[in-house]
């Protein structure tokens, strides 16, 4: 069982969309199911997650729609105002949609801060009683924030996207990996190996250029920690859907079957409960 645990569906809206530049052309126009479920096919790929892209409860019906439909989109990360009054109520309500497995806020774009402040750590906790988790999406620059925030919920299931976006294309390793060491440490917090392929040189990129960051990822997660995900279409600004699932393959051929198969599928699996 192979599971793309990060992609993404819209339709395209230039002022919603506003962060697809016009140096991302790949990726101004809808992408829908019926686009991602050939591909998937034709890479051995069983099922999805779904990801929110823009933040908004429309959104999330969106997404949920959209995997009622399809059987390959195993679960939906959806989004929730997680400091609202009446949070607990919205999530009650959610909880009743069973493909929806967890919820993300676009911290990469918040100011400093964000993620501790009160409203906002107890928001978060809040996705415990309803067993959603919680997808963290930041910068680099932010993970020491990212530390600060998870170590208050031990109880939250955090997976980390995009190894936190480090700057593979300057070659640049710290303080990225002493920070994602830290942040592994929390035995709560898991990690996708997902988004890397667009943090490198789009046009002149080579496999070699992710191996160091994959080590560090390797060695701070292990296998029963790190769930792949292709960050498609995002990923097709600088790689084929193929190619960007490959420079994680081609890693794997080091390790064993059973480790391959737990970064592939099974993790995701588990930490999402996916019904596959």
């Amino acid at each position: 069982m192979v599971i793309d645990a990060h992609q993404h569906f819209w339709i395209f809206d230039a002022e919603r969309d506003a962060w697809i530049t016009p140096e991302m052309q790949a990726i101004r126009k809808n992408f829908l199911p019926e686009d991602l479920r050939p591909v998937l096919k034709e890479n051995r790929v069983d099922g999805c997650v779904a990801v929110q892209a823009s933040q908004s409860r429309s959104e999330t019906e969106f997404l949920l729609q959209l995997a009622e439909a399809n059987d390959f989109i195993k679960g939906v990360v959806g989004w929730v105002d997680l400091q609202a009054e009446d949070l607990y109520d919205q999530l009650e309500k959610y909880s009743q949609f069973e493909k929806l497995r967890g919820f993300r806020h676009v911290v990469q774009g918040e100011a400093e801060g964000f993620m501790l402040q009160p409203a906002f750590i107890k928001g978060v906790g809040q996705l415990v009683a309803f067993d959603f988790t919680y997808d963290i999406l930041i910068r680099q620059d932010q993970l020491k924030e990212a530390f600060n925030f998870a170590v208050k919920l031990p109880n939250v299931h955090f997976v980390l996207d995009h190894i936190a976006k480090p700057l593979i294309k300057n070659g640049e390793m710290q303080p990225w990996a002493t920070d994602i060491l830290e942040l592994a440490e929390l035995s709560n917090v898991s990690c996708k190996v997902s988004g890397i392929v667009t943090e490198a040189d789009w046009k002149n990129w080579e496999k070699a250029d992710f191996r160091p960051y994959l080590d560090v990822v390797f060695e701070a997660f292990g296998t029963d920690r790190l769930i792949y995900g292709s960050d498609w279409p995002v990923c097709l600004v600088a790689a084929e859907y193929e190619g960007a699932k490959g420079i994680l393959t081609d890693y794997l051929s080091m390790f064993s079957d059973s480790e391959l198969q737990k970064v592939m599928g099974k993790n995701a699996v588990e930490f999402y409960s996916l019904d596959v």
